[in-house]
């Protein structure tokens, strides 16, 4: 991590934890710069990160002061209930005729991204153009397969190329994970609120399924233990990190004991990680998989999030399921594996990644400050650690009928009922903040807060 950014951490952790105050007076840049034996320019951008996101600002011939709290709203509410079993419905009017920049979770690709994707994809053409004739292999191509193990290990998670399979996506690693090892008929654990397209899985799966309360820690794990003990279920399907919708991530001992409680019971706990790097500091915490001993964790990601949702390729970890899955297994088009794999192995991905992260802090901030001026009073808001999505709790809202006028009018939102299979969430929304705010987008966030105003109730 940058020297400067570092700096700015620490400045963030003694504001939240009171050592710094709302009005307080900084050091002025000479100060801070002895003080951390630094040079003036690193304490610059050090101030400069801390102002962009809304934790400082400079008054002109006074210096820099500790903003007044801008964003900052109390989090959603995370209510436990009793798990039962629920055949999913078919949820056809979960689906958008258009996608819009609140709607969506998905980035934007800079002008350096873009720029490397076309030299990785020129280069991938002169490489494989002897193999374009041929079908390619089931597992993966062995350039990608590598990259992504080099890349997985060097960030903590050890990985073999032998164990991942390459895929259609992350949905498509979900999909026949569910299929190898689960039956028409059986149940499995979903986290409430659940991502509506894992529901919509579950659903043409034939598949039954249990929610499972989120906390602020993450899911009631004593919750799932209980319906495993009772063999209720023939498998959990969890997105454990930054998840979607909540923006909650699992903390390390929750996650340790998910590997442990698949383990122990033998049942698979399928890992939908599709945003574990999308974390809005630094680097991203490990994944559930980590902890695996017995190989009942099938971990699933893809660059749909972090880099393209056009390139359709994911992959799998599929643990002792390695066999069966490889039979389901029908390759994904060559060029696009050696491409992403020119990406990951010349850097571009590691640079991409790093400004993402940057980016996606700074969304959050402008983002957060806008609801905090806009929302209904007592709203609530999450405040994610990464991942690209917020979700909103705002008190007398009708959910349904905002989604009803929200089509009408043409914007793209996703409504809190999508996310069940129960009559929870009724006054809760998700919004992308993956877009740079633009004048578009104020726009859009304008006529939002005018629709979720005239649903609201007195």
């Amino acid at each position: 991590m940058a020297r400067y950014r570092q700096l700015a951490e620490k400045c963030i952790q003694d504001i939240q934890a009171g050592r710094l105050s709302t009005g307080d007076r900084m050091l002025s840049l000479r100060q801070f710069a002895r003080q951390h034996g630094i040079s003036v320019s690193t304490a610059v951008s050090c101030y400069a990160e801390l102002e962009s996101q809304g934790w400082l600002m400079a008054r002109p011939q006074s210096g820099f002061f500790i903003a007044e709290p801008s964003g900052v709203m109390p989090a959603p509410t995370w209510q436990s209930f009793e798990s039962r079993v629920i055949t999913p419905a078919t949820h056809r009017h979960r689906t958008q005729r258009w996608c819009g920049p609140l709607g969506t979770a998905h980035l934007a690709l800079d002008k350096a991204t873009r720029q490397a994707l076309d030299r990785s994809l020129r280069r991938a053409m002169k490489r494989a153009v002897h193999t374009l004739t041929q079908y390619p292999a089931a597992q993966g191509e062995p350039a990608l397969l590598s990259a992504l193990a080099s890349h997985f290990t060097q960030a903590g998670f050890a990985l073999g190329s032998e164990e991942l399979v390459i895929t259609h996506g992350c949905m498509d690693a979900v999909r026949t994970a569910l299929e190898v090892c689960t039956q028409p008929g059986d149940t499995v654990a979903v986290s409430s609120p659940c991502y509506n397209g894992l529901l919509d899985l579950l659903s043409q799966l034939s598949l039954d399924v249990i929610e499972i309360p989120s906390s602020a820690q993450g899911i009631d794990l004593d919750q799932f233990e209980q319906h495993l003990a009772n063999g209720q279920l023939q498998a959990g399907l969890f997105c454990t990190t930054h998840m979607n919708p909540q923006g909650i991530t699992l903390t390390p001992a929750q996650k340790q004991r998910l590997a442990r409680l698949a383990n122990h019971y033998r049942v698979p706990v399928i890992e939908d990680d599709v945003y574990l790097e999308l974390t809005h500091r630094e680097a991203p915490p490990l994944p559930t998989a980590c902890h695996d001993e017995g190989g009942f964790v099938i971990w699933c990601g893809s660059v749909s999030k972090t880099l393209s949702p056009s390139y359709r390729l994911g992959w799998c970890r599929p643990g002792r399921f390695l066999p069966p899955y490889l039979k389901r297994a029908l390759g994904v088009p060559t060029l696009v594996q050696c491409a992403v794999a020119d990406f990951i192995d010349s850097g571009a991905y590691a640079s991409h990644l790093k400004r993402v992260r940057h980016q996606l802090s700074q969304h959050k901030a402008h983002y957060l400050n806008y609801l905090s001026q806009h929302l209904p009073e007592g709203s609530r808001v999450t405040q994610p650690q990464g991942g690209l999505v917020l979700w909103i709790e705002v008190p007398g809202l009708d959910a349904r009928a905002l989604g009803k006028a929200a089509e009408q009018a043409q914007l793209d939102i996703r409504i809190g009922p999508w996310f069940t299979e129960s009559a929870r969430y009724r006054n809760c929304l998700r919004l992308n903040i993956g877009l740079a705010p633009d004048e578009r987008i104020e726009q859009e966030l304008a006529r939002l807060m005018t629709l979720i105003a005239n649903h609201c109730k007195r």
